[in-house]
């Protein structure tokens, strides 16, 4: 596999504007429902970076005809609940996490079996989260002794729905868990220990299937119901925006427009640290885009400090929080981070290799079981490794802006998983990055 190196100047400014590609979970559960669903669903905005496109090969794989991607659109022709085929080989997640977990609750209630398998990233990752409560529906699943993909599902099983408590806050879990329940006899009640990401649970609305809330963690959804084609309208990533969000809060000079962000309430704790450590962030022309809340995000920069961030935001940033470490590493003062042992079991462990890389560059940064201690201070410059993870990858380039010397990251082709464009409009916006390929 060829590796790619990332290499950034030290300083620059971001300024002007730009959009950064589709929301992720989104055009991910886009494809999915899309192809459950009775008559066509377009898609405008999808994002075609490979874990999105590992998605949609998956459903052509089960004889589901997808017109595109073409320029973000989509044209997925639905199949129905029971109109998937048997895939003729193994179905491939790629790098995508979200993939293995939301396919493995669609998958549970077909009528054949299928294996679902991944990368060497992927298929590290814990799995039992899923296909324990999936069993307890009635799933026959086989998995490896330590609880991985390959996953083996086998078809035929008759599933009943169960009222589940989520021994973790993860949307992951809550979405698979809501996709076999479409194919669960009775309901399937799911209650969180905290709010996570709703997009399954909008999207499901806006294809005519009903659920039933109760507060803002439980859901609830009966089996036997139809999905009717519909239009979406992917917004920009706030996860993508985020890199953009810290690079131009932590550069002096930076006055940056972030257009069509998603700002789903589930997933905008990225702004409320960020404003916690005293980031200069308009909200600007709210509206809503195919159900889901988008804005404008204007960015200047300020002057951050360190915080102790909140437990209840965490579920709400999962995602961003190697960026928002990078903030916490240019802030003055100390930035504690507790309740997100999550982190250490994504794409890498991302408290582990943060923490390396940031001690790489001069920087105090303490992991602890769930979390970390980041002492601001001056980057010194460097070479780090991001182990794979497209997101580190990205926050690593972005502190280059306040480093003393050119910076290093190695391992980063996996950045066009999410972010196919990266490189590209981040120069635009003023980081002086380089990419070079070593077979």
């Amino acid at each position: 596999m060829t590796d790619l190196t990332f290499t950034v100047e030290p300083g620059g400014a971001l300024r002007g504007r730009l959009r950064v590609p589709g929301d992720k979970s989104i055009s991910h559960r886009a494809i999915m429902l899309g192809a459950l669903a009775e008559g066509m669903t377009a898609v405008t905005g999808f994002l075609e970076g490979e874990d999105c496109l590992a998605t949609l090969r998956v459903f052509h794989a089960m004889g589901v005809r997808i017109d595109g991607p073409d320029q973000g659109r989509v044209t997925v022709h639905g199949v129905g609940l029971h109109g998937l085929r048997a895939p003729t080989g193994t179905l491939d997640m790629g790098n995508s996490g979200t993939s293995m977990r939301l396919m493995s609750g669609l998958l549970a209630g077909q009528a054949f079996d299928t294996v679902l398998s991944g990368d060497a990233s992927l298929n590290r990752r814990p799995m039992r989260r899923v296909t324990e409560p999936l069993a307890l529906m009635g799933a026959r699943i086989e998995a490896t002794e330590s609880g991985t993909a390959p996953l083996r599902m086998h078809g035929g099983q008759r599933l009943t729905g169960i009222d589940y408590s989520l021994p973790v806050a993860s949307a992951q879990v809550k979405s698979c868990l809501l996709l076999a329940g479409l194919y669960a006899a009775g309901v399937t009640r799911i209650t969180e220990p905290a709010p996570t990401r709703d997009h399954t649970e909008r999207m499901l609305a806006g294809f005519g299937y009903p659920l039933a809330r109760e507060g803002d963690r439980i859901v609830a959804i009966a089996g036997g119901g139809r999905l009717a084609g519909t239009e979406i309208d992917v917004p920009a990533d706030i996860s993508s925006a985020a890199f953009f969000l810290v690079g131009a809060s932590i550069a002096p000079g930076s006055d940056l427009l972030l257009e069509h962000v998603g700002v789903n309430p589930t997933r905008t704790g990225v702004l409320d640290i960020l404003r916690l450590m005293g980031a200069d962030i308009e909200v600007l022309n709210r509206r809503l885009a195919g159900g889901e809340p988008v804005a404008d995000l204007r960015v200047r920069h300020a002057p951050l400090h360190g915080v102790r961030i909140p437990e209840d935001l965490v579920p709400l940033a999962i995602d961003e929080f190697p960026a928002l470490f990078i903030a916490a590493a240019c802030a003055k003062g100390i930035t504690v981070l507790t309740g997100a042992e999550e982190l250490r079991v994504k794409e890498s462990d991302r408290i582990q290799v943060m923490a390396d890389g940031l001690t790489a560059l001069g920087i105090a940064a303490g992991p602890t079981t769930d979390g970390i201690v980041i002492q601001g201070g001056v980057l010194s410059g460097g070479t780090v490794d991001s182990h794979g993870d497209h997101r580190i990858a990205m926050s690593f380039a972005m502190a280059a802006l306040r480093s003393r010397d050119p910076l290093s990251i190695r391992d980063c082709a996996n950045v066009n998983t999410s972010f196919p464009d990266f490189m590209t409009l981040a120069r635009a916006a003023g980081l002086n990055l380089m990419a070079r390929e070593a077979a």
